[in-house]
């Protein structure tokens, strides 16, 4: 985690800060109003890899389960968050406060604030981490250090070999990305494919 000594408060030092104008929800929705895109929850990939037909398969899950583990687990971060109603305006006076130690949650996200909504009501989300439990919880974030990054190494060397799959993502790629980051990524591999 940078340390920053200033006066400036902003969890990112960009310049520009910002969200979509309807949420990253509406980007995700957007994106997938397209007929020649199918949606199927609750469906495990390696279940239905072998039945699907693509040219290109972009796939943003963990590395190490698409290749069956052959060189270990990787190792991931999760979360749970526990959201709570309140019956006031604003809990906090921003969207996001950081909570690095004290306290058994990491961070509290207010997010009407990004969106500048109103109501006489809001919600917060806090965050609280966990370990990663296949079947139990979603991996969030790669664990990176020398075994992961060895064990990850290997599994890089197979994903090139690949002509036909993109690995694209924080699982994919074993490597933190924020959100403004991942989108330029997207974008460019889209660039890159057309």
């Amino acid at each position: 985690m940078p340390v920053y000594i200033s006066r400036d408060d902003r969890y990112f030092q960009d310049n520009y800060q910002g969200i979509p104008g309807n949420g990253y929800t509406g980007v995700i929705e957007k994106m997938l109003d397209n007929p020649r895109i199918r949606v199927e929850l609750n469906t495990d990939f390696r279940d239905v890899k072998d039945s699907i037909k693509f040219e290109k398969l972009i796939y943003t899950g963990c590395i190490d389960e698409f290749f069956g583990f052959r060189f270990g687990e990787l190792s991931y971060r999760s979360l749970d968050f526990n959201f709570k109603p309140y019956d006031m305006e604003f809990f906090q006076s921003v969207a996001q406060i950081n909570y690095p130690e004290n306290y058994d949650y990491t961070r509290i996200t207010e997010y009407k604030h990004f969106l500048n909504t109103k109501s006489r009501k809001t919600t917060v989300a806090y965050e609280y981490p966990q370990e990663y439990e296949p079947g139990g919880n979603d991996p969030y974030y790669p664990i990176p250090n020398d075994a992961n990054n060895n064990i990850y190494m290997k599994y890089n060397e197979e994903a090139e070999k690949l002509s036909d799959v993109l690995f694209i993502g924080r699982l994919a790629e074993y490597k933190y990305y924020n959100m403004d980051q991942i989108i330029a990524r997207a974008l460019k591999t889209f660039e890159e494919l057309c």
